[in-house]
């Protein structure tokens, strides 16, 4: 009889099987279904190498080194190379296991780069060390078959260190909140009287809601919310200057000029907050959010306007603010048009974008968000782009909602599985879903094991939905039914590529592909949503440090394939490649159409030369919302500023020509929100390196 020792000392009876079993899928990964007569072959070689030792116990490294001996003999060399790359996996993860001192020694010298909004501290360093032995954790309690796809990359788990800890994002009910007033954990916060201490109080409901959480959070509705404190405010100022015995004739306009110069005053302070506050043990500035633009009052409008132009002056000598990001709404009869009540504002939001690559802006009219506004819903989103409206299990909207975990599937892996067989194409992607659904459902029973006091802010304090009327022992799951669970994809641009040889950027063959496969990922979304009474999504991933890491693996096992696996990262979601040359016109029109299928979240850039002005992006977005159904869009180009000084600089210049400095700060756009250069991930910071304009010179702008 001839046993086996593991790793642990423990000793087990010899089972070829597994040897069978680890061979198949093996092959599996790339897709070479080999058949039973090969797999036995192999296996019966393993067996005679193992006969030959003449031993009556073998260790499970012996075992694995006389299957690659195996498979090489047996003609199987990229079989062999699969088989050993997750081998090393495996012993990796076993090592950090057994050894955090490894990785707490890497950390100690410099975090990394999946995050651009982490720095370099104390406690930044601190929490990654936590985060990493988390992880681990959850690798080890998971399911092996669920641990197995993350580890081979086939899905990645996104934020794996809070797998068993919290939910993702929220987006805050903030009027809400202000006006019956809450309790961070020492002492009650009364609703506010004036707009300055209620700007002050949303920065902090953003900070402690992000200290319960491991993604973003939003104002969803800002100047409508905020705005039922400008009239207090107002009277309080015509009561002191009624007070002071000013003419009654003059008392209006004074009010008025004092009432701007506080709402400045308020607007400025969140600004300055959202830029130097910090959350997670002090590791990083909240990741905010805020949606404006359709305001429903004139109050709220001041509110608006105002907060657009504190944003665009800048910090405090000028310097780009990264936080929040902010997200102006568009709507045909409120904003859009030049004869609407608040054209204005949405022609100073294209001026400060033009300036400060924020707002993005949110088309009301695309036919999803549509049919939520006419109903009294007001549709909001994310830097981070997380969108949700429909609820499976009560009312729709986005206020006290967000999503609760998703999951990423490698779409180019599967591509290239397939070997442009579309029919095993969308067997193997099947496979993934159940996988990617099994993996948010086991997520589900570990996260469901929370009670509300494992969320004391967010959950204690009312803010999400599903709360209500429970107590700090019960059980979190209401909260988990309320929120989505989004089934994410990346790549798909490479997938095409793999797939019929042109990415969707090229030919309609690829378009129609391309479409047919996001739809298919929305149906098996909105079927198990039905079926499981959860609410589930298709979401167009952002993937920061992910779009350099399933690539890294892929070329372990694929090699390098043009047009696939030739750079360091994959495309993000639904893109067209950031280096193809292509027309705004054409890019938008290729992009709009899975706005709709990505439920979960979605956006589309445009990349542009420099600085351009306010009316080129309002043109690039009149295009946009009113030729065809995009949703969320994006205007990006590099910004340089002299941290000298505050002066802008344009990409030729490399010393500031207000006072000289060469201390040049670059700010660029990553998933979503700005990040500082230097604060890119690997993946990211080739793909920024690759954006070519898609305007391909500033003269063409008006291609559109």
């Amino acid at each position: 009889m001839l046993y086996v020792v593991k790793r642990d000392g423990r000793e087990v009876p010899f089972d070829s099987v597994k040897i069978a079993n680890a061979i198949k899928k093996s092959g599996e990964e790339i897709g070479e279904k080999l058949r039973e007569s090969e797999v036995l072959r192999v296996v019966q070689k393993a067996t005679s190498y193992i006969e030959e030792e003449k031993k009556s116990k073998i260790t499970v490294e012996e075992i694995q080194n006389i299957v690659e001996k195996s498979l090489i003999h047996e003609g199987y060399k990229n079989v062999k190379v699969v088989y050993s790359n997750y081998r090393r996996e495996r012993t990796k993860v076993r090592e950090i296991k057994s050894d955090l001192m490894k990785a707490i020694e890497k950390i100690g010298v410099e975090t990394d780069r999946d995050n651009a909004n982490v720095g370099n501290n104390f406690s930044s360093k601190l929490l990654r060390i936590a985060s990493e032995s988390n992880k681990w954790h959850n690798l080890a309690i998971m399911p092996k078959r669920l641990a197995r796809a993350h580890e081979i990359g086939d899905l990645y788990f996104h934020d794996l260190d809070s797998y068993n800890l919290t939910i993702n994002c929220l987006h805050i009910p903030t009027r809400e909140m202000l006006e019956k007033g809450f309790n961070t954990g020492y002492g009650t916060i009364k609703c506010p009287k004036r707009i300055e201490t209620a700007a002050e109080l949303s920065c902090i409901l953003l900070q402690s809601s992000q200290n319960d959480m491991f993604g973003g959070q939003s104002h969803p509705d800002f100047d409508n919310d905020l705005s039922i404190f400008v009239e207090p405010t107002r009277q309080e100022i015509i009561d002191e200057l009624e007070e002071l015995g000013v003419d009654n004739d003059k008392i209006e306009v004074l009010a008025e000029k004092r009432l701007k110069k506080r709402v400045h005053q308020a607007m400025q302070g969140i600004v300055y907050n959202l830029n130097t506050m910090h959350s997670r043990a002090g590791s990083q500035v909240p990741f905010s959010s805020i949606n404006l633009g359709i305001p429903n009052s004139d109050d709220a409008a001041l509110i608006c306007e105002i907060f657009l132009k504190e944003y665009e002056k800048g910090l405090g000598k000028g310097e780009q603010p990264i936080f929040p990001n902010i997200i102006f709404r568009v709507k045909e009869g409120i904003n859009r048009e030049p004869e609407d009540k608040y054209y204005y504002l949405y022609k100073l939001a294209c001026e400060v974008a033009a300036k400060r690559m924020n707002p993005t802006f949110m088309n009301i009219d695309a036919d999803f968000n549509k049919e939520y506004y006419d109903k009294g819903y007001m549709p909001a989103t994310m830097g981070c782009r997380t969108y949700l409206m429909k609820n499976i299990n009560g009312e729709p909207g986005c206020k006290g909602r967000g999503n609760i975990a998703p999951v990423t599937i490698n779409l180019p892996r599967i591509g290239m599985q397939a070997k442009g067989d579309l029919e095993e194409f969308f067997n193997i992607l099947d496979t993934r879903l159940e996988l990617a659904k099994e993996a948010l459902l086991n997520r589900y029973d570990v996260l469901k094991k929370l009670r509300v006091k494992d969320l004391p802010f967010v959950a204690g304090q009312g803010l999400i939905k599903g709360s209500e009327g429970l107590s700090e022992e019960d059980s979190i799951e209401p909260i988990l039914k309320q929120g989505t669970w989004g089934i994410g994809f990346i790549g798909l641009a490479e997938t095409l590529v793999s797939l019929v040889g042109h990415h969707h950027g090229e030919n309609k063959e690829s378009r129609e592909l391309g479409i047919k496969i996001i739809s298919y990922i929305r149906k098996f979304v909105d079927r198990i949503t039905e079926e499981t009474k959860l609410n589930w999504s298709c979401y167009a991933t952002p993937a920061e440090g992910l779009s350099g890491k399933f690539i890294k693996q892929d070329k372990k096992i694929f090699g390098i394939i043009k047009g696939i696996t030739d750079k360091d990262y994959y495309t993000n979601s639904f893109h067209i490649p950031v280096n193809y040359p292509i027309s705004i016109k054409d890019k938008i029109d290729i992009e709009a159409p899975y706005h709709k299928l990505c439920n979960a979240g979605h956006i589309s850039y445009i990349e542009v030369d420099d600085r351009p002005s306010g009316e080129i992006i309002m043109d690039i977005l009149n295009y946009a919302y009113k030729s065809t159904n995009i949703s969320y869009l994006g205007v990006n180009f590099h910004i340089r500023y002299c941290k000298n000084c505050g002066g802008f600089l344009d990409s030729s210049e490399r010393k500031c020509n207000k006072c000289g400095s060469e201390d040049i700060q670059g700010v660029s756009r990553v998933t979503g929100y700005l990040s500082l250069d230097e604060r890119f991930g690997p993946g990211k910071y080739e793909e920024r390196a690759d954006r070519i304009s898609h305007s391909g010179n500033k003269k063409n702008y008006s291609v559109i």
